[in-house]
């Protein structure tokens, strides 16, 4: 049976999975046209500078059921053979998904996930950034409310589809997990420098701030550790 896309998106109390929480959850099934989207109360405090960027208060989770009630509905939701696809979703909604899974000490479903900001940063060297709405705007999308879950998703949904055209979700899978070719600088103020010409004390910045040991980063590391800029 061939993999069914689902596209989603969290809204958190943060940026830590390991201590901030998943406040909306939201998912889009292409195939037969349906949608999910819940708040979700975190059972603490939502700080105010998360509340600015996604614009979720306390007061629009307090009648909020919990994570461990949406987590049934979502997985009920997801139809078998299931990709969930996110964008920065190995360095992000992956994990929070899995902490708050853990926490209510529910296995966690046997997904197999695609981060679009890989395949955006591996096949779209050319562009400057990679941001969603930075590809919203490459591809000609209208603009969404940025940063509210659904509306990531559908946008995602329509970003990633001009990205891969009519590969199969198979094919996607098979092409990402391939070996990159790093020889330029994949973000940051020396994007586009070939490896070799990026400063010594950027590179050892980059490696003491942990940059280098995020997810997606590490062929980034090997190839530095090849040229013997972190020795």
């Amino acid at each position: 049976m061939r993999l069914r896309p689902i596209y989603y998106d969290t809204e958190t109390t943060g940026v830590r999975s390991d201590k901030d929480k998943i406040i909306e959850l939201a998912a889009f099934d292409p195939v037969d046209n349906r949608t999910f989207c819940k708040l979700i109360n975190p059972l603490c405090p939502i700080p105010p500078e998360a509340t600015a960027i996604h614009h979720i208060s306390d007061e629009m989770v307090k009648e909020a059921p919990s994570f461990k009630t949406i987590a049934e509905e979502f997985i009920a939701f997801c139809p078998p053979h299931t990709v969930l696809i996110a964008h920065n979703n190995d360095a992000f909604d992956k994990l929070f998904l899995e902490q708050e899974f853990k926490r209510i000490e529910l296995p966690f479903p046997a997904f197999k996930f695609i981060d679009t900001l890989k395949w955006a940063r591996k096949y779209r060297g050319d562009l400057p950034r990679h941001t969603l709405q930075s590809l919203r705007e490459v591809y000609g999308f209208a603009s969404n409310q940025a940063h509210r879950a659904l509306d990531d998703v559908i946008i995602l949904h329509q970003v990633f589809s001009a990205m891969t055209d009519d590969l199969s979700m198979e094919q996607v899978m098979h092409l990402l997990s391939k070996p990159q070719v790093v020889s330029k600088m994949p973000f940051g103020k020396h994007q586009g420098k070939s490896l070799a010409d990026v400063p010594k004390n950027y590179i050892t910045w980059l490696l003491s701030s942990g940059a280098l040991d995020k997810a997606g980063n590490q062929e980034l590391k090997e190839h530095f550790e090849k040229l013997g800029l972190l020795a």
